[in-house]
């Protein structure tokens, strides 16, 4: 029990790691299935998490609601990843199996996760591939007819599946027609054009959601024996990521400001392989995926402020530095140790590019030992993407690269159940503070967010409901959706009230600029301090001087970003709160105070090896501890040399 009178019980199962989750299966109380269809389930998101959770959910029976902002279901930012998603089927006989994706996670993360989670993602991950490619998802196949793999950073062994194109758009499909049969067959009623703003909680419990319709402007709730928040990350904090601009936090942020604690918000990824920024102004970071680290080379000209073109610089003047620093990895090391390895390039001034903000990635090995038709069959969507965005030719003259705010492994706390601390509220994929630590694995996201919504929320959620049966959802008459719904409208016409002279985009870049200066890829703790001051401070401008053109009565994007970017003020103090009361460097957590002499992460184990969980009390966010235990696999230092 802490001072707040919260207890973390992280229910994880007893008994060896590899029955953990079967054992936990079967003793979990169950739902008949015709008592299913008594009981009411939210579902907010309809990613790969929510998509799956809300099409299993209603396969089984139980009535359910599920919303998105967005006018389809199938424009979840699930649909931008490119690479691929990890499984553990061994088809290439090099030596994979759950407990090595296990390890490869574990390590990956540098060993700030949970055992029990993690074996479990690895353990199910098969499922997953059978089950999409049940749906048709079209992975590619090798010549004999079995499905492909390709590598990814961090390990040494093939074991992603991928699909021409974007694999998130292809996972996407086969989610949103599972989800679209049971919307026909009525089992789920679909919300779109919807935002959540606020969840509804009596007698501790969660019970409902407020919602906006964003074309009429109306604010009205919606009830049920349970809500399962799957609303993704928030990298776009840093306004600049390589997220689809809508991408927000208010879903788990109200959540956290209803009693769920936030875990390790600190915890951010940034990924590798992105086309770096134009110019001051640009609003989104092109994501490139990792896959061409598989067959591209990553260098940079040994010496500084050499402007030549790439291809005339001869190979005795390139510095191959991943290769270099990390031989047995190479360019295959994980993407935190990458995007630090780039980053200490560009600024000991060997950037390329116009700006110099750049290192290159070079494919023009792979074209001589692979010839182009099989690169271009490997790669040919990214690489024509890459053109059409840069006007330059990778077949002939190198890609540039460079690190951008990708992924967040923070997010709300939760139980091996998936519950948050709150009773009947639920947060899956990136929404939850995740199976990955301070650190994610190259497609391991889709693969997180997959297994908690086809086979770990539909099994789980039962042990709750079930003594539930027999009593109605909480209705909306209740007080609390009213008291609710006006604190949803009080915040609305505080935005627009203001009437300022600068618009939201104007402080979510300079809100981005604080974040990725103090607690981006390096943070240190008189910058980590100067941002808790900084932040505030822009914050009470906003209120000040933002203008919110319109009113709230009708479709008003202006409005929809404004609140979102309230929530991401909250969301960037307790960031830098979280980097500046974790004082070690672990994984994507980069505290330039603790790093090893030869600049890589050095964590302390003794005093950090938890899970750092955040209150929402007001005027002081306290912090509560979940401490890991290892078990299985052996802390060390991560060596990928």
């Amino acid at each position: 029990m802490t001072k707040l009178g919260v207890q973390l019980d992280a229910k994880v199962p007893t008994g060896p790691l590899a029955d953990k989750w079967d054992n936990h299966r079967f003793h979990l109380p169950l739902v008949a299935p015709p008592n299913r269809r008594k009981f009411e389930v939210i579902v907010v998101g309809t990613g790969l998490a929510g998509a799956g959770a809300a099409a299993t959910l209603g396969e089984l029976g139980y009535r359910v609601k599920v919303f998105t902002y967005n006018d389809s279901n199938r424009r979840a930012h699930s649909i931008s990843a490119q690479g691929g998603i990890n499984a553990s089927k061994n088809y290439r006989n090099d030596g994979d199996s759950t407990a090595r994706l296990f390890y490869d996670t574990i390590k990956g993360g540098d060993y700030r996760s949970r055992e029990a989670n993690v074996y479990r993602l690895a353990q199910v991950s098969g499922a997953i591939i059978d089950q999409a490619t049940a749906q048709g998802v079209p992975f590619a196949r090798e010549y004999s007819g079995t499905l492909a793999n390709r590598s990814f950073g961090g390990v040494q062994v093939a074991r992603t599946f991928y699909a021409r194109g974007q694999t998130g758009q292809q996972l996407l499909l086969g989610a949103y027609q599972a989800l679209a049969r049971q919307i026909a067959a009525g089992t789920v009623t679909s919300y779109t054009r919807t935002e959540m703003l606020d969840v509804v909680i009596v007698d501790g419990r969660a019970v409902g959601i407020v919602v906006r319709d964003l074309v009429t402007g109306e604010v009205s709730s919606h009830s049920a024996h349970a809500v399962v928040l799957a609303t993704g990350g928030y990298s776009n904090v840093y306004f600049l990521s390589t997220n689809a601009k809508a991408c927000n936090v208010t879903a788990i942020w109200r959540a956290h400001r209803k009693g769920a604690l936030f875990a390790n918000p600190a915890f951010t990824q940034i990924h590798p392989t992105c086309i770096p920024a134009s110019d001051e102004f640009q609003s989104k970071l092109t994501l490139m995926s990792e896959s061409l680290r598989n067959d591209g080379r990553i260098w940079v000209p040994k010496a500084e402020g050499d402007a030549r073109p790439a291809r005339d610089i001869p190979e005795s003047e390139r510095d191959y530095f991943l290769e270099r620093r990390y031989p047995a990895f190479g360019n295959l090391v994980p993407r935190d140790v990458a995007s630090r390895a780039a980053k200490r390039e560009v600024d000991g001034g060997k950037g390329v590019g116009s700006l110099r903000n750049g290192v290159y990635l070079d494919l023009a090995d792979a074209v001589k030992r692979l010839g182009s038709e099989v690169v271009a069959e490997r790669y040919g969507n990214l690489i024509e993407m890459y053109e059409r965005i840069t006007g330059e030719n990778p077949y002939e003259m190198p890609m540039r690269i460079y690190p951008a705010p990708h992924y967040t492994m923070g997010g709300l706390w939760v139980d091996y159940d998936l519950m948050t601390t709150v009773p009947g509220l639920y947060a899956l994929g990136e929404a939850n503070f995740s199976d990955h630590g301070a650190n994610r694995l190259g497609a391991s996201a889709l693969m997180q967010g997959l297994a908690d919504g086809y086979f770990i929320i539909p099994n789980t959620i039962a042990g709750y409901l079930s003594p539930m049966l027999g009593k109605a959802a909480v209705p909306t008459s209740h007080p609390a959706f009213a008291q609710a719904e006006a604190e949803v409208r009080d915040r609305t016409n505080r935005l627009l009230a203001a009437k300022g002279s600068r618009t939201v985009d104007w402080f979510h870049r300079e809100l981005g600029k604080i974040v990725w200066d103090q607690c981006g890829m390096a943070r240190e703790a008189k910058g980590l301090r100067q941002a808790l001051t900084d932040i505030p401070a822009l914050e009470e401008e906003f209120y000040r001087d933002v203008r919110v053109p319109g009113g709230g009565e009708d479709i008003n994007q202006a409005l929809e970003r404004a609140g979102r970017v309230a929530d991401f003020f909250g969301l960037a103090a307790l960031m830098c709160r979280d980097a500046l009361d974790r004082e070690e460097s672990c994984g994507g957590h980069f505290r330039v105070e603790h790093q090893t002499p030869e600049g890589e992460a050095l964590r302390n184990d003794d005093d950090y090896a938890y899970v750092a969980a955040w209150s929402h009390t007001g005027a002081e966010p306290k912090v509560v501890k979940e401490q890991l235990v290892f078990e299985n696999v052996e802390l060390k230092t991560r060596s990928y040399k």
